[in-house]
């Protein structure tokens, strides 16, 4: 794979926000014990971050730094508007159960800081396929937090209950999804290093022949 494809997609695997950037963790943590919470998380998160960079890519770039974060947090705040709106009608009741963890969505990581440092030294046709793959590599950890720690703290899926011989209550809490991720990025990590070792062994080769 070249490098300008890798970095493209690079936040699924290699750059995912949540395992290997430790971002955006606290909606994760303490809001992804269901998938009716995961799916109103993924919602917001794709549609704040994507609208929201978006937009902030014609912001000019002559601007003072400080100035440009205070014109991203008004856009991504303007933003947050319509989205939440919309979320009340589709999730009403996880909407009340995420809270505060709502709004902070339209302040995360990738709107504030990674916008300069990365996505806006790209063209923009480049930016938006990469933005699209960071905000799927966010997206696929809440789906599957939601889905494992749903299915194991409650015994159901998707608000159905299913057979499941041994629950675990904790995962439901706080500390549960502390640990949950720590596992999750634990494994993560061992995967990416044993990937990067068999595509270092295999240059290897190639540079032998």
């Amino acid at each position: 794979m070249n490098n300008r494809k890798k970095n493209l997609l690079d936040g699924v695997l290699g750059g995912n926000i949540v395992l290997s950037g430790l971002m955006v963790i606290s909606p994760v943590i303490i809001c992804g014990d269901n998938l009716k919470n995961a799916e109103a998380l993924i919602y917001a998160f794709s549609a704040i971050t994507f609208l929201s960079v978006l937009i902030c890519s014609f912001v000019p770039k002559k601007l003072p730094y400080a100035a440009k974060v205070i014109i991203y947090a008004i856009i991504s705040s303007l933003v947050y508007i319509p989205v939440k709106l919309a979320a009340q009608e589709f999730y009403p009741e996880s909407i009340a159960r995420i809270g505060m963890y709502y709004p902070l969505l339209a302040v995360n990581s990738l709107i504030v800081f990674q916008t300069e440092a990365k996505f806006f030294r790209m063209k923009r046709a480049e930016m938006a396929v990469s933005l699209i793959f960071y905000i799927l590599g966010f997206d696929l950890v809440m789906l599957l937090t939601g889905f494992l720690r749903e299915l194991f703290a409650y015994g159901t899926i998707n608000s159905k209950i299913v057979d499941v011989n041994t629950l675990i209550s904790g995962l439901s809490q706080p500390f549960g999804g502390f640990i949950f991720l720590g596992l999750m990025c634990g494994a993560y990590r061992a995967i990416r290093a044993a990937v990067s070792k068999k595509e270092a062994g295999r240059d290897t080769d190639v540079s032998d022949k």
